[in-house]
């Protein structure tokens, strides 16, 4: 195959259209690995592919790359393990998205890694998992841990299957049909590679799990059992929602699990599996695939099933140990206590086995009994037969004799001569029929012998059945001498295989009839076709040797099955004994487990107790923690507070349950005690936090709060205590405590803030009106300016109108910054809107959206207060009533309020967002132009401070020291006005605070 067709075969399998592959260019890929014999053309044109930009390109290079492990040439995955970390990397930052493609990537991407890794573990599996029993058992080595260690890999290949299986359908619309679409077979496809793996493993799973339970505890593999029932029952209902969709049902026919899983405590169950088989139609290839011959070897209905016998499957019997795992683990056979729960499994299996034996045996006997009354037939017709034979015999030697006259009476008569050629004649076809009657005869003795041969046979067939039956019988009183069950059922069994060997008998009986009539119908044609037979004396000394040996080879068979007889008797005797001890020995340890039920129960109770204290403690530790003086400074809010009492009352909820659940089954308290922990801890929490949320409360309020956490505190102690005794143990009720939680709900949700003084469905409305108003103030602004400027060139000259053409230059740029700045956030918001609101109203989205909504409102107001006094600043600095660094200070608030304008914007916009650089953008540009009204005012300061300043040549030294002692006091007055200011900036920036947080719904106003 050339290389080129390989590529365009590859590019054109894994492409970014959102269609599934097309089988004829995953064959092209697959032959191709089989004929450069690895993977090197593949690799070497997905490099080149841009995987980690495009999803969809991504989840058909899973598939592809699915499909060569899997059916490609074996060196695929030695060319494919130096990929493995790059897969891993793609898979971490695939995993990053939540929706589409991207976590199926992910967790498709782990999958084969997974896959790799296990092959490369395991080397004797195939990539497709087609293995025989044999193989898989060699696959062990021949040692107990390799087939555990192989079973939790098995586990978690099947694992990673199931989690992709149950991804992909998740990420489906299940009430549409999505197996029709383009788009919903795209993510379909590569599920048909997971079911034909999950089905091999799922097989592979029982079979090792049945061996491990041959070999190991049954507590040891306490795990294992749970792993694979939860899987079971996955695969189960994936299987069952695959086989109803569309799209599978042409390509592919599932199987379906049964509806319980396997018995692994029971080793005859292992019988009663079916390996699931996956069938692939031949037609259930594309519409547009070519006919080229497919290198996988599918599962085919004519699957061989196991065979009944689980030493068949394994190599091994229950009574021997082929890891020789006893003496690893020093355990021995008469370790009663480890190994009780286990014998009772094999002794149920054994005794079936024992049983199926004596039902063979009878079988065998009753066809011996038969086949004894068929000779018994045999030998009478032959005797009957004998005796005609002689009389026939008689009447022919007398006929001679008179033939022998009438030759002598009519040698010398013509005539007579003419009658005795005509008999002489007749005696001649006498002759011939009698050759044949005696040629029938032989063949008869022959066949005779044949059935003695085939009795003989049988005889030595059921004597070694009876060996085989003694041999289990001696390895069932070794193994198992403390095991005990079921002795009258095995009766009752008995005698219900006694009452069918005497139907059997019946029936035997009634054949034997019908066959005797069907030999007389015979006798009488042979009596009749044997009148004539002459000369056969030495015939008849045969059959009657014959007859006689016949009558000794009965003989014999008749005593061997009375002995036969005579050892199922003694069988049934010894087999009553044992079972009647091993009824004693069951009593006896049912006993026992009786009084270690007891004690268990005694030591789960204390258990309960000694939790139940220790959760007793946390609350009253929480109590006495309320008036511990270093607690007064804690706080806490009422959101905090109100999750707390949530959670407490989940946990309630959760108590109840598991107390039911324990009153119900007294040796189960699995769930009770962490309930109980959890319980303690929680109420504790809830109390504390009650207790710091109080502390910022009003009075009233917060001594509600704190009387409300104080009777839940007792309330949750006298909950404790009933628990804690047994008498009270059913009675006990946590009602009063949900009550009080109910309580403090209520008063930390009249502590919440209430954030704006507006209703929900207004906030769309005032934002309007709010970014309008900012709009209008802007405007107005810029209009003051062009204004202010055109009276300062009429009425001012020299430096001064250079001064104050500069500033209100440079406000006039930052008004259009503003305005700039105004308008893309416009933008900005009507995008957001539009991108999150999906079905509601702009106005829902807002009032869903309020405290962004309440920022948003917020910044606004700022800008446009920012505008409007700025322009007041500016005025009166150009008609010199003003201070320039007013106007400083107002270019920076205005920078503030416009950076808060972008905050609030940017929360909920896309970083990708075109509108959110415009507006980024325009926020730099006023914070430039805020940058130029800062310089230009103190330019313009330092002209005017150079124009004024005075002229101290024509003072005398009695003026100068006047006017530096007035320059100190003014000094000192204005440092001293300067510190009061700053303190009053201070306050107002407190109070500011305040007002800001009861708007942003920070903190409870104490009006309120």
């Amino acid at each position: 195959m050339e290389v080129g067709k390989m590529t365009v075969s590859i590019n054109k399998a894994i492409n970014t259209q959102e269609v599934a592959v097309k089988e004829k260019h995953a064959r092209t890929c697959i032959l191709g690995t089989h004929h450069e014999k690895g993977a090197q053309t593949f690799w070497s044109v997905v490099n080149r592919l841009p995987l980690s930009g495009n999803a969809v390109l991504c989840w058909k290079f899973c598939h592809v790359f699915h499909k060569l492990l899997r059916d490609g040439h074996s060196n695929v995955l030695k060319d494919s393990v130096r990929y493995k970390n790059e897969l891993s990397d793609m898979s971490r930052m695939w995993g990053h998205l939540s929706e589409g493609y991207g976590q199926l990537c992910s967790i498709y991407l782990k999958l084969l890694r997974t896959k790799m890794e296990f092959h490369t573990k395991n080397p004797r599996f195939p990539g497709n998992l087609q293995m025989s029993d044999r193989q898989l058992d060699e696959a062990g080595e021949n040692d107990v841990n390799n087939f555990f260690q192989l079973t939790v890999e098995m586990f978690d290949y099947l694992e990673c299957e199931l989690n992709l299986f149950q991804t992909v359908f998740n990420s489906l619309d299940m009430s549409r049909s999505v197996s029709v679409t383009a788009a919903g077979q795209c993510r379909l496809a590569p599920l048909i590679q997971v079911i034909l793996d999950c089905s091999h493993l799922y097989d592979y799973t029982v079979k090792l799990l049945f061996k491990l339970h041959s070999c190991l505890p049954a507590d040891t593999l306490q795990g294992h059992r749970d792993r694979f029932l939860e899987q079971f029952r996955k695969l189960k209902d994936l299987f069952y929602r695959s086989s109803n969709l569309q799209y599978f049902k042409r390509l592919i026919q599932i199987p379906q699990l049964p509806e319980n899983p396997p018995n692994f405590l029971r080793a005859s169950a292992l019988s009663e599996h079916i390996s699931p088989v996956v069938v692939i139609p031949a037609e259930a290839s594309s519409p547009d695939s070519e006919p080229i011959t497919d290198l996988v070897e599918m599962d085919t209905a004519s699957q061989s099933l196991f065979d009944n016998k689980f030493d068949d499957i394994f190599g091994s019997s229950f009574s021997n140990d082929p890891f020789n795992f006893n003496s690893q683990n020093g355990m021995n056979k008469d370790d009663k206590d480890r190994l009780i729960e286990q014998l009772y499994r094999e002794i149920g299996a054994l005794k079936e086995e024992l049983e199926n034996f004596k039902a063979e045996s009878e079988r065998r006997a009753l066809q011996l009994r038969g086949r004894i009354s068929e000779l018994e037939a045999e030998l009478a017709e032959q005797r009957h037969l004998k005796q005609q034979a002689l009389d026939e015999s008689e009447f022919l030697r007398a006929e001679l004799e008179e033939l022998k006259k009438q030759r002598e009476d009519t040698e010398k008569a013509q005539r007579s001569l003419t009658e005795i050629e005509r008999k002489a004649q007749a005696n001649e076809q006498r002759y011939t029929k009698l050759k044949e009657k005696y040629s029938e005869l032989v063949q008869n003795h022959a066949d005779l012998l044949r059935k003695n041969a085939e009795v003989t046979k049988q005889m030595t067939v059921a004597r070694q059945a009876q060996g085989d039956v003694e041999r289990e019988k001696k390895e069932l009183e070794d193994s198992f001498q403390r095991v005990s069950e079921q002795a009258q059922r095995k009766s009752q069994e008995q005698t219900e295989v006694l009452e069918t060997l005497k139907r059997e008998l019946t029936a035997s009986k009634q054949e034997l009839q019908a066959l005797q009539g069907t030999l007389e119908s015979s006798t009488q044609l042979g009596v009749e076709q044997s009148t004539r037979i002459a000369g056969l004396e030495q015939e008849r000394d045969s059959l009657s040797q014959a007859a006689e040996q016949h009558g000794e080879e009965m003989a014999a068979l008749r005593a061997e099955l009375q002995q036969l007889r005579d050892t199922l008797s003694s069988e049934k005797e010894s087999s009553k004994k044992v079972l009647e001890m091993l009824q004693t020995q069951l009593k006896d340890k049912e006993n026992v487990e009786q009084a270690l039920q007891q004690s268990l129960s005694k030591e789960q109770f204390a258990l309960l107790q000694g939790t139940v204290r220790e959760a007793e403690q946390m609350v009253q530790d929480s109590l006495s923690r309320l008036e511990d003086p270093a607690h007064i400074s804690c706080t806490s809010s009422a959101d905090y507070l109100l999750s707390r009492t949530l959670a407490a009352s989940d946990c309630i909820e959760r108590l109840q349950d598991a107390h039911r659940k324990y009153l119900s089954n007294r040796t189960d308290m699995s769930s009770l005690l962490p309930c109980v922990a959890l319980f303690a801890h929680l109420i504790s929490d809830t109390i504390l936090q009650g207790s710091a949320t109080s502390h910022m409360a009003p009075m009233e309020p917060a001594d509600r709060l704190l009387e409300a956490c104080k009777q839940c505190g007792s309330e949750a102690i006298s909950y404790l205590s009933a628990l804690k005794e047994p008498g009270t143990l059913e009675g006990a009720d946590c009602t009063p405590v949900r009550n009080c939680l109910s309580h403090i709900s209520a008063i930390g949700e009249a502590l919440r803030p209430k954030g704006l003084d507006v209703k929900q469905e207004e906030l769309g409305d005032l934002v309007d009106k709010e970014m309008a108003a900012t709009s209008a103030a802007v405007e107005t602004a810029a209009a003051r300016i062009e204004e202010m400027l055109s009276k300062a060139r009429a009425g001012d000259t020299g430096v001064k109108l250079e001064v104050n053409e500069r500033i209100l230059g440079s406000c006039t740029g930052l008004m259009q910054a503003i305005q700039l700045l105004v308008l893309s956030s416009k933008d900005l918001q009507r995008e957001i809107v539009e991108s999150g609101r999906g079905a509601a109203s702009p106005k829902e989205f807002y009032a869903k959206n309020s405290r962004w909504t309440e920022g948003l409102i917020s910044a606004s107001k700022a800008v446009g207060w920012g505008a409007t006094v700025m322009v007041d600043a500016a005025d009166l600095v150009v008609q010199g009533k003003g201070k320039f660094e007013e106007l400083m200070v107002c270019s920076h608030e205005i920078a503030a309020s416009t950076a808060q304008l972008v905050a609030a914007s940017k929360v909920k916009a896309d970083k990708d967002s075109a509108n959110l650089s415009k507006l980024q953008q325009a926020s730099r540009g006023v914070n430039q132009a805020t940058a130029g009204v800062v310089a230009s005012t103190k330019s313009g300061k330092s002209q005017i401070e150079e124009k004024d300043s005075m002229d101290f040549s024509s003072m005398t030294l009695t003026q100068i020291k006047r006017q530096e002692m007035d320059s100190q006091v003014r000094v000192l007055e204005l440092e001293n006005q300067l510190q009061k200011e700053r303190q009053k900036l201070g306050e107002l920036r407190k109070k500011h605070y305040e007002l800001a947080g009861v708007a942003e719904g920070w903190e409870e106003d104490a009006a309120d």
